[in-house]
């Protein structure tokens, strides 16, 4: 997330630089913003992930198997565990020894990483659905400070990559369907959180996993660290 952690590459002796997961980098495009303004004490995630998590393969399989069910066949599965077309797999990389998934791990560690909160907790459920490549995420986080609702708009609307989605009298929310092939991380659902209270806030994201997630994150990370 290069507006979040732009200055670690150029203080870094490495020539080596790694792309975040997709999951964590579109998150924290609305996390990190928040964190800024808000502060933030526990983070709570459920992820939507497309088929394109698991390259073109996954893609493909997703789309023979939605061909073949469709003619009255009956869709088959080597990339993922189960079939996927009209399923949910809570099921994405391997299982580790305390029962999350690595890549739910992965979104624990990449977070305190890239937000430079060793000690965050953070606990995350991670879906594959039968959407081809953007991942939805639904996120609930405990601030430190109360949050006014306007001034979270406020943040995420400022915030470099996001377009804030919410106009709920027109139906418009962050939907994968939307949210394919834009540069922008779509932000919505914005709300406070009726367990947390004043320092609590639900809010639901999408964003393309193949551009934010990886390409794009990957040449703005380049041209962050050129250009200063």
């Amino acid at each position: 997330v290069p507006k979040t952690t732009g200055g670690v590459p150029r203080r870094s002796k490495s020539k080596l630089i790694a792309n975040p997961n997709c999951t964590t980098a579109i998150a924290l495009m609305a996390l990190a913003p928040l964190h800024k303004e808000f502060g933030t004490k526990r983070v709570i995630m459920s992820t939507y992930q497309a088929a394109s998590g698991a390259g073109a393969e996954g893609m493909a399989e997703l789309q023979e198997g939605c061909k073949a069910i469709s003619n009255g066949g009956q869709a088959v599965n080597s990339v993922f565990a189960h079939p996927l077309p009209f399923n949910l797999i809570p099921h994405i990389d391997k299982f580790l020894e305390d029962k999350y998934t690595k890549e739910e791990r992965k979104v624990t560690w990449e977070t305190r990483k890239i937000m430079d909160l060793p000690g965050l907790p953070v606990s995350c459920t991670c879906v594959r659905i039968p959407t081809l490549r953007a991942h939805a995420e639904s996120i609930t986080i405990e601030t430190e400070k109360p949050v006014d609702l306007e001034r979270a708009y406020a943040v995420l609307r400022a915030a470099p990559g996001v377009a804030v989605v919410d106009d709920l009298t027109s139906n418009l929310y962050p939907m994968p369907l939307t949210a394919s092939r834009k540069y922008d991380v779509e932000v919505g659902r914005v709300r406070k959180n009726d367990v947390f209270g004043d320092c609590g806030l639900d809010l639901f994201v999408c964003g393309d996993q193949l551009l934010r997630g990886a390409a794009l994150n990957a040449v703005i990370i380049a041209e962050e660290v050129c250009l200063k």
